[in-house]
């Protein structure tokens, strides 16, 4: 499975006729080709750069169902993510993880505990579960650490999951190519093609690699392309639906920002949530919500301005750690594909999906990773409209293989936690990637959790086609390692060079074209553009006057007691709900 050889092999069976093909390899298209191909299809998915490359590969890393959401309404959205995240959580032990989250309450900060308890509370009922507890200050205290203690009213813990997305990606499209789907990155779709009746059913696509050319045709094409999907639109002569947002996040080193579970709070400047959350050996803080009005072409990167923002909040909140430019790791920012209702605030806008058939072409854009399983089943239903002997889908079938810890090579010097990890990454080809192992490549790479087999495993058998494929994506070095993993590039040539097939020459384009991606998009940007975030908050330390007006005039506390009063009632009729069905089961089990 794309191994040596495998694009030449995939591009000379482009020319038979598909049931669908799929533009776009995220999470979306992903999931789509992966429950297509669950019901028998031919299916063909087509991405412009590499698999998980856009905003699959840059988001949050959490599998939630959106707390912040039910404030806007969005009961539904969040249902349905809670109880995916419950299904991913069942479905891909080690690599969808439960994580606990910590949701600080300040001394004049709007919502309060009432609003909190009762959003949490709701929140849980959707997902069936109880995970929620309010704490007091003092033991709020001891459960967050370093966090600040001035003004702090205590908190909530609740639970979540999160996950390395971008190996989430990789894991649902290699198994829907084990079951017969075909994948190919770099190739992109230049031209929409149409029959006499006018319906869209073919692409002409260019191989970005080998610069060829090709025409495929199928009998449903499906747009996937996430914050790109209004430009494959636009060809096919419609207009723009979508607001393209930039969230950025700043990494640290776990020591230097400590964080045992994950931990939300207000910004002190605008009142927006901020996450300070455990990932990978390392500390990510974020996010931003900015509108994106770059080119879509160019690799998005965090904004000076969006540094001093993040830094801001970290300032504010661990003022203790003296936490300065110095102590950042890596940066990441990533556009999402959001639909434009007008709002004025990016934050307000929802982050439901919309699917929609322009001339045959069904688009589908916005949502949720999550949700990503619900999404295709969605797309599925529009296309029985044009395959209308389309088999039944399953709801009720795994989201992923269950793996088979048989296939995994016994008395090995791993412990069960890294074993768990790589099943989860890898499913059942991790039996396949320990066995491949050299000498030392079942050690981590220092200060990481990551094996030097991923590698290896990485450069044989997952499509690298460059090297920030293999250390951005496939592995996350570039997020993780400092300065992105090159003070070990020498190791990584001695087990990838050759597995990947690189001359020397090539192998050292690809390094200095990886140090010049590294320092322009996931390095601090240049000190001079970002502004004094200690002069921010000292600042907002004069517009609290403004805000708490904003908060407590007439029309917000009358908006505030109607939004608890509508989730305290929803909360109850929920709860009766669980309690009724919870004493059924009773019944028929007695």
């Amino acid at each position: 499975m794309w191994n040596e050889g495998w694009r030449d092999k995939i591009w000379s069976d482009l020319a038979k006729e598909w049931d669908v093909i799929i533009i776009g390899g995220g999470i979306t298209g992903a999931g789509v080709l992966r429950e297509a191909t669950r019901l028998g299809l031919s299916v063909l998915l087509l991405e412009q750069s590499d698999f998980a490359w856009g905003t699959s590969s840059r988001s949050s890393k959490l599998v939630h169902g959106g707390l912040r959401y039910l404030k806007e309404g969005q009961i539904r959205l969040t249902r349905d993510s809670v109880h995916e995240r419950e299904h991913l959580l069942r479905d891909a032990p080690g690599l969808v993880e439960p994580i606990d989250f910590l949701l600080a309450t300040y001394d004049g900060e709007s919502p309060g505990r009432l609003v909190y308890s009762a959003g949490l509370t709701l929140y849980d009922l959707l997902a069936l579960r109880w995970s929620h507890r309010y704490y007091s200050a003092q033991d709020f205290k001891l459960m967050a650490g370093q966090l600040s203690q001035e003004g702090l009213e205590g908190g909530f813990r609740y639970g979540d999951a999160q996950t390395d997305d971008a190996r989430l990606v990789l894991r649902v499209l290699r198994e829907a190519v084990a079951e017969g789907a075909t994948a190919l990155n770099y190739v992109r779709a230049e031209e929409l093609l149409q029959e006499n009746t006018g319906e869209i059913s073919g692409v002409r696509v260019h191989d970005l690699v080998s610069d060829r050319t090709a025409e495929v045709w199928g009998k449903v094409i499906i747009n996937a392309t996430g914050a790109w999907a209004d430009r494959l639109r636009q060809i096919a002569g419609k207009g723009t639906r979508l607001r393209p947002l930039r969230g950025s996040h700043l990494v640290f080193p776990a020591w230097r920002l400590p964080a045992a579970q994950a931990i939300t709070f207000l910004h002190p400047i605008d009142q927006r949530p901020i996450f300070v959350l455990p990932w990978e050996e390392v500390t990510l803080v974020g996010t931003t919500d900015e509108d994106f009005q770059d080119s879509l072409d160019s690799e998005p990167r965090i904004s000076g301005e969006e540094v001093a923002y993040l830094m801001a909040a970290v300032e504010a909140r661990y003022p203790s750690l003296n936490i300065t430019l110095d102590d950042v790791l890596s940066t990441f920012a990533g556009v999402r594909p959001v639909i434009s209702s007008g709002k004025t605030d990016p934050s307000k806008e929802s982050r439901d999906h919309l699917i929609w058939t322009d001339n045959g072409l069904i688009t589908v854009t916005g949502g949720k990773l999550t949700t990503f399983r619900l999404i295709a089943h969605e797309v599925l239903e529009q296309v029985k409209q044009q395959i209308p002997d389309l088999p039944e889908i399953d709801a009720e079938a795994p989201i992923l293989d269950r793996a088979d810890t048989r296939q995994m090579p016994g008395g090995g010097p791993l412990d069960e936690r890294t074993v768990r990890r790589v099943m989860g990454r890898y499913g059942s080809e991790a039996g396949a990637l320990l066995e491949a192992a050299r000498p030392g490549e079942l050690e981590p790479v220092p200060g990481t959790n990551i094996l030097w087999a991923e590698l290896r495993w990485a450069a044989r058998a997952e499509g690298v086609m460059h090297l920030d494929d293999l250390l951005l994506r496939r592995v996350r070095l570039g997020l993780v390692a400092e300065r992105g993993g090159m003070r070990h590039l020498e190791r990584i040539r001695a087990i990838c060079q050759q597995e990947l097939g690189w001359e020397d020459v090539r192998w050292e384009a690809e390094v200095a074209r990886y140090n010049q991606l590294w320092n322009r998009n996931y390095s601090l940007p240049a000190r001079d553009t970002i502004p004094d975030w200690r002069g921010l908050l000292m600042n907002a330390q004069v517009a609290p006057a403004v805000v708490v007006r904003e908060l407590h005039d007439g029309r917000t506390r009358k908006g505030m007691r109607f939004t608890t009063a509508m989730l305290l009632l929803i909360s109850a009729g929920l709860f009766a709900f669980w309690l009724g069905r919870s004493r059924a089961k009773g019944a028929q089990r007695a």
